[in-house]
């Protein structure tokens, strides 16, 4: 906790003359101060964030441009305890959040934190890309689903699109460039096509970057520079023909393609005593033994379509949404390099789509002057095909140059999808001024069914009908017109699923039992304040919870080794046998969880021109004696520290026909820091009267952290990261020009770090000269372990200026 202080200690003085733009419980837009109002939509009806018994994060788009956010995964930088992350094969993404995990291997469309475009679910993969014409970010915390779209343990991100103004035209244009290859352009106009009628909102952005800057220590097999492109646009109408009805439709489109690189480091760096590598590779080197890089394509297609009619107080809404996404992914199987610049890689196409419908019904004006309710129904199917191309590696003999022979093609084909409908509805009794108790019900439907092929031959099939309820409830209470108490309760539910990533075609018991899961419960309990200090000047909000699950999906971080059953194909490719071989995969069990955690923010005007805030996070999940899969070569049922990968062999003689091993474990159920914090400050003052200048900090704080319990190498130390802004603006914000500096103290810290890499194959044997020449054996399953470990890390330094410019409506 010293060192804790310290840091922010260090932070806040460096910050002395800056101020905050504040972030709710605390999070305003540009011309606002802690003081007003932040209007939310988390209880589905406008709201002082102040008066919502929850936790709730806001990002405005002033925000949004003021810290130069261009992708959604920084928003992160701004929500303590939130982290943003997108699958390396582009078909995913997943946010983690108060103390588990998520895995769209582990969960599918199943998340832990579930996402909202206007209103409307989207996978996380679809959200997590480049922003523009954002209106506003929710971040809600703990159980949601009695009030919108699904069911989630740990709470939901809403997102928000500008929409078209009835009467102005206008629009805002920007653009950002680096000293790190970035190009980033946004615009934005707004049409009144009817005035007071009907309007369009037209958006757009193109960003051009190196992505992670990894680059590959060898070019001679035709490697290239990293990079990510994106195209994307949207089109919003807005038809408001009378003051009972209003019509809305949005279609987006957006199109990315990226050439990247999986960063590694030597071995040898965090543990001496392993080998050293042909070159040395530092974390900081941002460097890789990769020759060819993995190539993703990606194309989304988003339709929203929204309408509103009003009636005696009451108002009944139906939203809709159809969603595409189309992604190719060409990523490599040999982790070690042992072949490079061969064909060993592995492409995915994966088409998803998903259509969802609600309708509501709810009250606009208050029900006998002391309640209000949303009553609604739910319905969403989704479908994602996905086909793989696997390759099976065979090498030559040694005495041959122990090199590249040929690559056998296995087609893998996974069908299936799943059918959700709901009833849900929520009452909220204002029994006296001060006195508020609110509780919701919904009743879920779920349906799905999964089938895998390998070669054409089906070899696992799952499916489930099942239905449940789960249920909100909270009371607050004013103590004072500036202080409030709350005390919440929650359930959440979240289906069983068929983890994909596993192809063996011959699965033991145990195996399956860490591959299809059973249906997630949860409950969760809170408890907080939210009070308004200083005539309106300061905010200080604090909430404490605990939250217990029952069969949580966890994911081990660094892979399981297992005795995989693959199949032969001769030239003709028909099928010549099986193999057994090592195999590697994340597998996943279902465990009992426990989280306790405390959240809290602050702000403070300091004066007219200065505003500082603080955020904070502490969150820890436990396992509690949960089966997990693991690595247990010695058999003692504790997980081993494996820093190579064994033979099969040793696996046969470890695990027999089990597959693999499992242990009983008690340890932390999520890899994010426990502790994290955010503080925010901005000091701005007239230069003209027509020009302000501003200084602006932004520091995020993160704890220590251990990312897998039997992995030494990949702890992670305590960091903060500081952004640094300053510039001039109109004070109306017609117009601003801004220099940039993230990452100021260039912090290069790796945040999670695999065991040595590895690359499983066929070798084949030398049987002498025939009358056609050599003869091979074989083939016989092997296994090469590189020197180098996959890594991530801290984003780089980077310098920057962004010019933004604004007329008419905006």
């Amino acid at each position: 906790m010293i060192k804790i202080g310290c840091h922010l200690l260090l932070a806040s003085s460096s910050l002395m003359a800056m101020a905050a733009p504040a972030l709710a419980q605390s999070t305003a837009p540009e011309a606002e101060t802690p003081g007003d109002v932040i209007i939310v939509q988390a209880r589905r009806r406008d709201e002082d964030v102040q008066d919502v018994p929850g936790v709730i994060n806001t990002v405005t788009a002033e925000e949004v441009a003021r810290l130069n956010l261009r992708d959604f995964r920084e928003v992160q930088t701004l929500v303590p305890g939130l982290e943003l992350s997108t699958e390396s094969n582009g078909v995913g993404g997943s946010a983690k959040l108060r103390g588990v995990n998520f895995d769209v291997n582990a969960s599918g469309f199943n998340s832990t934190v579930e996402f909202y475009m206007n209103d409307a679910p989207i996978v996380a993969g679809l959200v997590l890309q480049q922003m523009f014409d954002i209106g506003q970010i929710e971040v809600q915390r703990g159980p949601q689903g009695t009030l919108r779209g699904r069911a989630s343990p740990s709470g939901s991100i809403t997102v928000t699109t500008r929409k078209p103004d009835l009467y102005t035209f206008g629009g805002t244009v920007e653009g950002a460039a680096n000293n790190i290859g970035t190009i980033n352009t946004k615009a934005a106009f707004n049409l009144p096509i009817i005035e007071g009628i009907a309007a369009i909102r037209v958006a757009g952005v193109y960003d051009e970057n190196e992505d992670n800057r990894v680059r590959p220590i060898d070019t001679s097999y035709g490697g290239r520079d990293p990079f990510a492109r994106t195209k994307a646009g949207r089109i919003t109408g807005l038809v408001q023909p009378t003051d009972w009805l209003k019509l809305e439709g949005s279609y987006q489109h957006m199109e990315r393609n990226a050439a990247t690189y999986n960063q590694v480091a030597s071995f040898s760096e965090v543990n001496p005593d392993a080998d050293p590598s042909p070159v040395y590779i530092a974390t900081g080197d941002r460097l890789t033994d990769q020759v060819v890089p993995q190539r993703i394509s990606q194309v989304y297609n988003i339709y929203n379509w929204r309408g509103e009619a009003s009636l005696l107080g009451q108002v009944l809404i139906y939203q809709g949404q159809h969603y595409t996404q189309n992604v190719h992914a060409s990523t490599p199987l040999d982790s070690a390099v042992i072949f490079p610049g061969e064909d060993t890689f592995q492409t995915t196409h994966t088409y998803t789509k998903s259509t969802s419908h609600e309708v509501r019904l709810q009250n606009q004006e208050r029900l006998f002057g002391m309640v209000d309710y949303v009553v609604g129904f739910f319905d969403q199917t989704n479908d994602a095909p996905t086909d793989l191309i696997r390759k099976t590696v065979v090498a030559l003999p040694t005495l041959f140059g122990g090199g590249f022979a040929t690559a056998v093609d296995t087609p893998i084909a996974v069908r299936g999808g799943s059918h959700e409908q709901s009833e849900f509805g929520n009452l909220t009794l204002h029994v006296t001024k001060s006195t508020e108790i609110s509780g919701g019900l919904r009743h879920i439907s779920f349906k799905d069914d999964d089938t895998l092929s390998v070669a054409g031959t089906t070899v696992k099939e799952s499916n489930q009908d099942r239905s449940t309820w789960i249920y909100t409830a909270s009371v607050k209470q004013n103590i004072t017109p500036d202080l409030m108490v709350y005390a919440s309760t929650g359930s959440s539910w979240r289906p069983g699923i068929s983890v994909i990533g596993d192809f063996n075609i011959a699965p033991s018991a145990l195996e399956s039992s860490f591959i299809t899961l059973p249906p997630e419960k949860s409950k969760s309990y809170e408890i907080g304040f939210k009070s308004t200090l200083m005539d309106g000047r300061m905010h200080l909000n604090v909430t404490g919870y605990h939250q217990k699950f029952k069969n949580y999906p966890y994911r081990v971080s660094n892979g399981v080794y297992y005795i995989n059953t693959a199949a032969d194909f001769d030239s003709a490719g028909n099928f010549a046998g099986v193999h057994q071989e090592v195999g590697q995969f994340n597998f996943v069990g279902a465990v009992p969880v426990e989280v306790n955690g405390v959240e809290g923010d602050a702000s403070f005007e300091v004066n007219d021109r200065w505003n500082v805030s603080l955020l904070g996070s502490y969150s820890l999940g436990k396992i509690k004696n949960g089966t997990v899969p693991c690595n247990d070569l010695n058999g003692d049922g504790v997980p081993d520290t494996v820093t190579a990968a064994p033979t099969l062999k040793q696996l046969q003689d470890t695990v027999g026909a089990n597959n693999l091993a499992s242990c009983k474990v008690t340890q932390r159920s999520s890899f994010q820091p426990p502790f994290s914090a955010t503080l925010q400050s901005e000091y701005h003052m007239p230069i003209s009267g027509k020009m302000d200048g501003y200084l602006r900090g932004l520091v995020t704080y993160n704890g220590k952290s251990k990312t897998d319990p039997t992995n030494p190498y990949d702890d992670v130390g305590d960091y903060a990261l500081v952004n640094l802004y300053a510039g001039i603006r109109d004070p109306k914000g017609m117009w601003e020009v801004s220099l940039y500096a993230k990452n100021v103290f260039e912090v290069e810290k790796a945040l999670s770090r695999t065991s040595p890499l590895s690359t499983s194959y066929q070798q084949l044997g030398f049987g002498g000269f025939g009358p056609t020449g050599p003869v091979f054996t074989g083939p016989t399953s092997a296994t090469a372990t590189s020197t180098y470990t996959g890594i991530t890390m801290t984003p780089p330094r980077e310098f920057g200026i962004n010019i933004r410019y604004a007329f008419g409506s905006r």
